[in-house]
């Protein structure tokens, strides 16, 4: 029985520069690094999601195992394990919502706005939470409600999901960690849970930043063991969401 962690990236920038670490998020990262280093877990093998937010992360957790002289295997990047686009289905979905939703279109210009203000506010709330049109702009995409030239949300499910045949055969009892964001991860536990619709997403929402969660791997099943693990971020201000 393998056992697998599945790694959220550390808090990410502004909504004007997303995919990268904030400073709050290097610090995260380093915080599991150290805890799983002081846990004696070894990796058998690592891999990450191409996003610069999911290689940073497990980056800086290398470097804590090299510091520490712990070995670390490769890691591994691998696009399955990318998060949704978000800015594509804005660009592709807002619009049409506007055109049909007053409210929305209230909202999508203030949050516009928002934005452009707080670009160089790491900490403003408008890059640190959801607002209601990220949420509108998201079931939209999830429901198929518009014709969209992206990835749609089954072909996004199936790609997370079939991330499980481009894990390498693990020996009994290995450590596999995987870097990568709430969807997947969220993805991943409905799974295991035999969850196969958009109740995926709620799990997604409650996911700390630089958490994990543990999925053991047993004759072709997962198991969930662990689910949004944040021991070592007891630090004021780093148990973050966004």
């Amino acid at each position: 029985m393998s056992r697998l962690y599945l790694v959220r990236h550390g808090q990410a920038g502004t909504r004007e520069a997303y995919d990268a670490l904030s400073e709050v998020g290097r610090r995260q990262a380093r915080l599991l690094g150290e805890y799983f280093v002081s846990e004696g877990i070894h990796f058998t093998a690592a891999y990450s999601g191409a996003l610069a937010r999911q290689q940073e992360t497990a980056a800086v957790v290398r470097d804590v195992y090299r510091e520490a002289g712990a070995g670390f295997p490769e890691i591994v990047s691998e696009p399955g394990w990318n998060e949704f686009d978000l800015a594509h289905v804005y660009g592709a979905l807002a619009p049409r919502l506007c055109e049909e939703d007053p409210e929305f279109a209230r909202q999508y210009q203030e949050l516009l706005a928002q934005a452009r203000a707080a670009a160089e506010q790491p900490e403003a709330s408008v890059n640190r939470r959801w607002l209601p049109c990220d949420v509108k702009v998201v079931q939209a995409w999830m429901q198929g409600r518009y014709a969209y030239d992206g990835e749609s949300w089954l072909a996004f499910r199936e790609r997370v999901a079939g991330c499980r045949d481009k894990l390498e055969p693990a020996e009994s009892d290995a450590n596999i960690v995987v870097f990568t964001s709430a969807t997947p991860i969220g993805i991943w536990a409905a799974l295991a849970m035999e969850i196969h619709d958009e109740r995926a997403l709620r799990l997604a929402g409650v996911l700390h930043n630089a958490s994990y969660t543990l999925l053991r791997l047993y004759d072709g099943q997962l198991r969930l063991h662990q689910f949004n693990a944040i021991p070592h971020l007891c630090e004021p201000g780093l148990r973050t969401y966004r």
